[in-house]
């Protein structure tokens, strides 16, 4: 199983979504870099389950410990290693879903992968498994902007039909993505969005969605063709996240339906430097960044675990009726913001050093 990403700023998580706790180890990060718990929970506390009536009413504090690679608030430059306990498991819940699997979740793959899979929760397939992942992030940020400046802002752009309209990402921020529940920036829309959301959940189903990611302030240079392009590193890590289905960059699937004269960004002078006067392609040009805003979408599915009742099969194939019992997301666009950009700082933090050894000494 790989549990591992990156080449220089390298990441590995562990722990399932029972199990006593979950969490990560950092390699990479270079020394003598402010860090404190504080740098790390801000993130953490957007992920969080139970932080309101549109997620899981799983009530976990998520609070982050650093159990190596700082010292006296600076990182040693080696590995940090970082645990966030489990509190409320509660794996009770499943022990009439043992003998079924869940449609559309990852219990017969795993088993039929490995002869074996957690007899609670999703184990390694659960969102739980993320919170390594944002835990990593935010260091990653927090390198990213002290050493280049670059902002990295998702929000919720849809929630099933309803669409997120005329949203500046050029200027966007996350007070603003945060100023409502749903994390949608169009308070017309986010409203909306909340109402689909809840009346899912009353009806014990679950509703899908779409994540906008702008990336501000990268430098010219970043990817590593043909293999690791940008947009390629990107889409890997986007689509390893749980209940991602859908990944493109800049006008992605739209600019399919375009001609070439009308999808080209032309280039220009402004401030300095060979610019775009438009940006079309997301930043991204033969798989590097071209120091534009680096946009990109990601599609979730609903939700697999339902309360709704499903006619299927047990292990044995017999009929069965399945009513999922536990805590979860009628839909995890609002919680997955955090996710997102975590994943986005951990490779473009990799990427950057990587070209940074290019440059001369």
């Amino acid at each position: 199983m790989s549990s591992s990403l990156g080449t220089l700023f390298r990441i590995s998580t562990f722990g399932e979504s029972h199990c006593a706790g979950v969490g990560v180890v950092v390699d990479g990060v270079p020394p003598r870099m402010k860090l404190e718990p504080a740098d790390i929970q801000i993130q953490l506390d957007r992920r969080r389950p139970g932080q309101n009536k549109l997620a899981t009413d799983r009530d976990e504090a998520d609070q982050v410990e650093i159990l190596s690679g700082v010292e006296n608030g600076l990182t040693l430059g080696s590995p940090i290693g970082l645990l966030v306990r489990n509190k409320d498991q509660r794996p009770q819940d499943y022990g009439s879903m043992s003998q079924i699997p869940r449609p559309s979740h990852a219990d017969l793959t795993y088993r039929q992968k490995y002869g074996i899979h957690a007899s609670s929760g999703g184990g390694r397939s659960s969102a739980r498994e993320t919170i390594g992942r944002v835990a990593a992030g935010a260091i990653a940020e927090k390198f990213l902007a002290e050493e280049y400046g670059i902002e990295i802002i998702a929000w919720v752009s849809s929630v099933g039909e309803i669409d997120a309209q005329d949203v500046d990402h050029a200027n966007l921020t996350r007070d603003l993505v945060d100023a409502n529940d749903v994390r949608c920036p169009d308070p017309v829309a986010a409203q909306l969005m909340s109402e689909q959301i809840l009346t899912a959940r009353a009806e014990q189903d679950s509703i899908g969605g779409v994540l906008t990611c702008v990336c501000r302030n990268l430098p010219a240079g970043l990817g590593e063709p043909a293999f690791d392009r940008l947009e390629a590193r990107l889409a890997h890590a986007m689509l390893s996240i749980p209940a991602t289905k859908g990944f493109e960059v800049g006008y992605g699937f739209a600019g399919a339906k375009m001609r070439g004269s009308a999808h080209n960004d032309p280039y220009c002078f402004k401030n300095g430097r060979l610019a775009t006067l438009t940006n079309r392609s997301g930043g991204v040009q033969g798989g590097i960044s071209n120091a534009e805003d680096v946009y990109f979408r990601v599609a979730f599915k609903p939700p697999a675990t339902i309360g709704l009742a499903q006619q299927t099969v047990d292990y044995q194939g017999e009929a069965a009726t399945l009513e999922a019992k536990g805590r979860h997301d009628p839909c995890v666009v609002p919680r997955a913001v955090p996710i997102v950009e975590a994943m986005a700082a951990l490779v473009i933090a990799d990427l950057a050093l990587i070209q940074k050894m290019r440059q001369p000494l």
